[in-house]
């Protein structure tokens, strides 16, 4: 049996619907990656139980990276501030040791945060990581509401990440003191992440525990 004329494939249908498909996805990408650059631009901070701190590159010899300078001392300013008690430093050993989490803390205690303020996450690998290793160091302590502090362009996804494992989240983009990112690098960093966001769709669309 034929099947109606409407439903029958002409030459080149394949195609458009290809190419409409493709059409789709990038216009979805793009405008995912507006969302991301227009979420990390505001700060949202606001009153928690703890302040996290995700891990950037360390440098040899256990130097600080300015990025990771910038998110310490960003989670430093709210704790002098006394939007949290306590600083949890999160991030394993990169390219070059000790792991990002203790670089994080020898800065914030240099920077005047007690010891007995700073927790640590120490064998993360990635955000996702981030999320489940910190997940288990807040549940231990009770404690659900937080701040994520990172770059601006990745604090869209940590949140979502975040908000996977049951905690309420605010964020706090760290901005490097005299870097401004060029357009082309905001627009590779921002749509890398949007690019992470829609491929894993579950993180994409988690919502805040109720």
């Amino acid at each position: 049996m034929m099947p109606p004329l409407a439903l029958r494939q002409t030459p080149g249908s394949g195609r458009r619907w290809l190419l409409l498909g493709v059409g789709a996805a990038t216009g979805g990408l793009f405008g995912l990656a507006f969302v991301v650059d227009h979420f990390g631009q505001r700060d949202r901070a606001v009153a928690a139980e703890v302040v996290v701190v995700l891990g950037a590159r360390v440098l040899p010899g256990g130097e600080p990276s300015p990025a990771l300078r910038a998110r310490v001392e960003r989670a430093v300013a709210l704790y002098h501030q006394g939007l949290a008690p306590r600083l949890l430093f999160s991030g394993g050993v990169g390219l070059h040791p000790p792991s990002e989490a203790h670089v994080m803390r020898e800065l914030a205690l240099r920077l005047g945060v007690p010891a007995e303020a700073c927790l640590l996450e120490d064998q993360s690998r990635s955000t996702e990581e981030n999320a489940r290793g910190c997940a288990r160091v807040l549940g231990a302590l009770g404690a659900r509401r937080v701040v994520v502090v990172s770059d601006p362009f990745h604090l869209l996804r940590a949140r979502q990440y975040f908000r996977l494992h049951g905690l309420e989240v605010a964020t706090s983009p760290a901005l490097v003191p005299g870097r401004a990112l060029s357009a082309r690098d905001r627009f590779y960093w921002t749509l890398r992440e949007a690019a992470a966001l829609m491929l894993h769709p579950r993180v994409l669309f988690a919502r805040a525990p109720t």
